[in-house]
């Protein structure tokens, strides 16, 4: 079976981390679009310095240490694939191994902040009603 390789809108990896900022902002989403225009946050500035500094020290080490953030509104980027990044969730970082399919998303949709609802048993207060759980 053959590999697929991988393309973001007819383009490979090793295009889009050659990119300058300003040709991937053009084939980036709208709404990427306009935070890169707009410009990086004092936080975001630090996170893209940490992550070229991180790229250059990448290929010495085996089991890198993740990069830690609280900027849930960074988009994912080309240069930053192949690193391990830590996402705060409001509660805990959330390793994310950042693979070529998140470019264009934004890291806080990778760590998600809210638990899905596992609805239990009935509680102290409940009615006789809402006591009845049917048995399959």
């Amino acid at each position: 079976m053959v590999k697929k390789e991988f393309s973001y809108r007819g383009y490979g990896l090793e295009q889009l981390q050659a990119m300058s900022m300003d040709e991937l902002v053009n084939i980036l989403p709208a709404r990427v679009r306009r935070k890169l225009k707009r410009g990086f946050t004092d936080g975001e500035k630090k996170l893209l310095v940490t992550v070229k500094e991180a790229r250059k020290k990448h290929g010495a080490e085996k089991d890198p240490k993740p990069i830690r953030t609280h900027c849930r509104d960074m988009p994912v980027l080309p240069e930053m694939v192949g690193l391990k990044l830590g996402v705060y969730n409001g509660r805990e970082f959330v390793i994310l191994e950042v693979a070529p399919e998140m470019i264009g998303h934004y890291l806080g949709e990778f760590a998600l902040s809210r638990k899905p609802v596992k609805h239990g048993a009935p509680g102290v207060g409940a009615t006789r009603s809402s006591l009845f759980v049917p048995i399959k």
